[in-house]
């Protein structure tokens, strides 16, 4: 069985830009910021759609519903798909944000999300935003809140491309200007903005913060967290999904873990399937439980991201 390859889905952000273009060479839809591209997807309001082989024109949510066990394997009792999968292009400081943790993400309106950045690219001096500075509480946040000094409040580090971090649900962060990440979450849009750099939106206008949930979301215990340091190969692992980087030589193969589908990111080099198709850097595809093995056509290094048993 061929991998599922699907459509990517582009999303204009004002902190946006044309990395995807550039350093993939895809065709944007026009000369607009597109800030997010979803690569795999089953959301009620956006889908991904297979591009090509026996299931063209299936949604990943059909394929869920339809085709679980045969593609995906067993013991997934999610209604929907459960990891959401994109890149992200940051050519301007994203809001410093929040996701809900799970004991209280029904009683805010949303849904839990804990999600990992893996750095494709990045600017030698571009900052990531996540958790305190040592010593930071929150009545001291709040005061930052109301005068514009939140900057001042959040610690800041500068990774290097091929790092990661483990983002989980109730840590502050925010991507800084000049970054594309590779972005593998829980199935969830909820996003809780606590401050925005007082900017506008694309139409002009300020956008919406929601300053209650983030203060109720955010873990103030959270000080001055580092990049992670791989254990083996693995970069992330947690309840929702694991992540192994894998660096392949010429010939290697990659194949499906424990009868259970995975999703495999091209970071850098060339796989090629059993019937000849390849799959080239900033490509994401499905492995199903069944899929044939794919092989490295020279040094390849991949992401291989399975959900655990």
């Amino acid at each position: 069985m061929e991998p599922l390859k699907f459509a990517p889905l582009y999303m204009t952000r004002v902190w946006g830009g044309r990395a995807l273009a550039d350093n993939y060479q895809r065709p944007l839809p026009d000369q607009q910021p597109y800030g997010e591209s979803w690569e795999i997807t089953d959301r009620p309001e956006e889908q991904s759609v297979v591009t090509d082989g026996p299931y063209e024109g299936k949604t990943l949510h059909e394929l869920w519903s339809e085709h679980r066990e045969e593609l995906f394997g067993t013991g997934f009792e999610s209604e929907r798909f459960p990891l959401l999968i994109k890149i992200l292009d940051a050519r301007d400081d994203l809001s410093i944000q929040v996701h809900p943790p799970t004991h209280l993400a029904e009683s805010l309106g949303g849904e839990p999300k804990t999600e990992m950045w893996y750095i494709a690219d990045c600017e030698p001096d571009a900052n990531l935003y996540i958790g305190f500075k040592n010593g930071v509480t929150r009545e001291e946040f709040e005061t930052a809140l109301e005068n514009g000094t939140v900057a001042e409040k959040v610690h800041a580090v500068q990774p290097k491309p091929g790092e990661s971090i483990f983002i989980p649900s109730g840590r502050l962060h925010a991507i800084g200007a000049g970054f594309l990440i590779y972005e593998i979450q829980q199935n969830s849009d909820t996003t809780y903005r606590v401050f925005d750099w007082n900017r506008v939106g694309l139409d002009g206008q300020p956008r919406d913060l929601h300053v209650e949930q983030s203060m109720k979301s955010i873990d103030f215990e959270d000080f001055e967290p580092k990049m992670d340091t791989p254990e083996g190969n693995t970069l992330a692992a947690c309840d929702f999904f694991k992540v192994n980087q894998l660096e392949l030589n010429k010939g290697d193969t990659v194949e499906p873990l424990n009868e259970r589908f995975s999703i495999i990111t091209v970071i850098t080099g060339i796989l090629e399937s059993a019937n000849g198709n390849q799959f080239k850097k900033g490509d994401f595809l499905i492995l199903p439980k069944s899929g044939a093995a794919l092989t490295a056509m020279g040094k390849t290094k991949i992401l291989q991201t399975t959900i655990p048993t």
